[in-house]
């Protein structure tokens, strides 16, 4: 009794072991590919083809094509990717999951010598690990150190769960088991399907399944019923996910379902023929290099099978989730609940990619503040109030946006981010203040045009050709700044500068012959007033699209 127990605790151990390393090296990696991860957003282009790459190259990265297709639930549900988009991505996600199937596979690939099989390092691999994580400073080391420390604890898992298991894999109740679910592919499926769903993840639940075949007690037709039924029950975790967000994104969800449920339609069907002409093949034992064989040439073949059929996946989801045009799902809706859609907390799946997210809605925030000002510089220009209202109401819908912003970085913050990112995130903090700042400098000048407008006051014709001059200077200083943070581009940033120096210079020069105007009774001394104070409002907005550029250079 004792001893059974102690070889339960043993595989929870193991398994807690296996997952946790996993983790472990995929936060790793994710953390090493930094900024890198970033620029796969500005790549999933209409281009399926890279679409298939990208979804495999980041879930081979994050070691979860759960964690992927959860992303990309967000994605859609933001707005950042359209379901022919996700189609790719989600294909992709199902080769890239393969990965850690061979990696747990290394440890059967050579048995004649006990140093040539992972598992021998695994203890290595965690000690070296833990000593660049706890005694190094570099940044860079440390990254290292997590990826070798999880790749430790996964092998150091595999041996204790596969060691927990030896004692029992003689006993009849492992050969009838497998032997029923090799005989009903339905049972098998729905065997796999059922775990996988359980602990959410297709890789942990393969990887158990090796292990039990590194014990010699899984046949070949029980393997590919329960393999097909892994790569259903891996859908569970995107379609919780998809609860309660938009019919688009459910169907996303949904997309990543049929995908998997025809492929093992598909591929069940055919096993079921070929064990029907060959029994004694489906009984045969299964190692764990050849699950792994099978369940790469599964997602690579499904892949290539339905990759030329992806906008068909796309309308047959439609007819699952039916999309309900009375709702105006597709019209376009207010800023602050676009922004409340775009920060999908899905998205923290991928820390590298919610912190891109943040980057657009920041300078999506900006532009709104950037229309602001043009608007009401149009309004001082023409001496039209009817536009005022509008602006106001800008300014309120800013506010709000920066709060929701900061809510969304503080969460991030909390996140695997390497250093890089980190400042990044910093400055994202400081930008949001910096364009709430600009929005309030907008609603000042709203302010004055309104006095003027109450008081049938108008500015000269002068003054009018200089408030143009400067305010043309400003809006391309903000544009610039914008621009810069979108692309990490130097070259707008310095053409930032170069625009608040003039507009620097211009203020003091338009402030003398503001005077002189005064002086010779050819400007209102009340809308002259006005005049200086949006002067003074427009240089403030050139700072703060300095200080957005400042904040890129110490970044690049």
């Amino acid at each position: 009794m004792a001893e059974n127990i102690s070889n339960l605790f043993e595989f929870l151990g193991g398994l807690g072991m296996f997952l946790y390393g996993m983790h472990v090296m995929a936060d790793g990696m994710q953390k090493t590919a930094g900024g890198r991860m970033q620029k796969f957003l500005g790549m999933l282009t209409n281009n399926r083809f890279m679409a298939v790459g990208l979804g495999a190259l980041i879930t081979a990265i994050i070691q979860s094509s759960s964690a992927t297709t959860v992303m990309v639930v967000g994605f859609v549900s933001a707005g950042i990717l359209n379901l022919s988009q996700a189609v790719g991505v989600i294909m992709g996600a199902n080769i890239g999951t393969t990965v850690t199937a061979w990696i747990v596979s290394l440890g059967s690939v050579s048995t004649a010598l006990s140093f040539t099989k992972p598992e021998f390092y695994a203890a290595l691999f965690i000690g070296i690990g833990a000593m660049l994580v706890i005694f190094t400073s570099s940044q860079k080391k440390r990254l290292i150190g997590e990826i070798f420390l999880g790749l430790g604890l996964l092998f150091m898992g595999l041996k204790y769960m596969s060691g927990s298991l030896a004692p029992y894999t003689k006993l009849a109740i492992f050969a009838d088991s497998f032997r029923i679910l090799g005989s009903n592919p339905l049972f098998g499926i729905l065997a796999g399907c059922i775990v996988t769903a359980i602990i959410q993840s297709s890789s942990a639940s393969v990887g158990i399944l090796q292990t039990l075949a590194m014990n010699g007690v899984v046949n070949k037709s029980a393997a590919l019923y329960i393999t097909l039924g892994q790569n259903i029950g891996t859908c569970v975790t995107a379609l919780i996910s998809s609860a309660g967000v938009s019919k688009t994104a459910r169907r996303a969800a949904v997309i990543h379902l049929l995908f998997n449920v025809i492929g093992a339609l598909t591929f069940g069907i055919a096993g079921f023929i070929l064990f029907m002409l060959n029994p004694g093949f489906a009984l045969e034992p299964i190692s764990s290099v050849e699950i792994s064989m099978f369940h790469t040439l599964f997602n690579t073949t499904n892949t290539l099978m339905l990759f030329p059929f992806g906008d068909q996946l796309v309308k047959l989801s439609g007819i699952f989730v039916k999309e309900d045009e009375a709702t105006g799902e597709a019209e376009e809706e207010n800023a602050v609940l676009s922004t409340l859609k775009h920060l999908d907390a899905r998205i923290f799946e991928t820390p590298a990619f919610a912190l891109e997210t943040a980057i657009r809605e920041v300078i999506r925030m900006g532009r709104i503040a950037q229309g602001n000002v043009r608007m009401v510089v149009e309004a001082a220009l023409s001496g039209d109030g009817s536009r005022l209202e509008q602006v106001f109401k800008t300014e309120k819908t800013v506010n709000s946006m920066q709060t929701l912003l900061t809510e969304y970085l503080i969460k991030l913050d909390n996140l695997s981010l390497n250093e890089e990112q980190k400042l990044i995130l910093n400055n994202l903090h400081f930008s949001i203040n910096d364009i709430e700042r600009i929005a309030d400098h907008a609603e000042n000048i709203g302010e004055g045009v309104l006095r003027l407008t109450e008081k049938q006051l108008a500015f000269s014709e002068a003054a009018i050709s200089d408030l143009t001059e400067i305010s043309s200077m400003v809006n391309q200083a903000v544009d610039q700044a914008l621009l810069a943070r979108q692309e990490n581009s130097m070259d707008a940033v310095r053409r930032v500068n170069k625009c608040e120096d003039e507009v620097d210079f211009l203020e003091d020069e338009l402030r003398e012959k503001h005077i002189i105007r005064l002086s010779s009774g050819d400007c209102n001394p009340e809308a002259g007033i006005v005049f200086l104070d949006i002067l003074s409002n427009l240089e403030r907005i050139s700072d703060h699209a300095k200080n957005l550029a400042d904040y890129i250079t110490k970044e690049i």
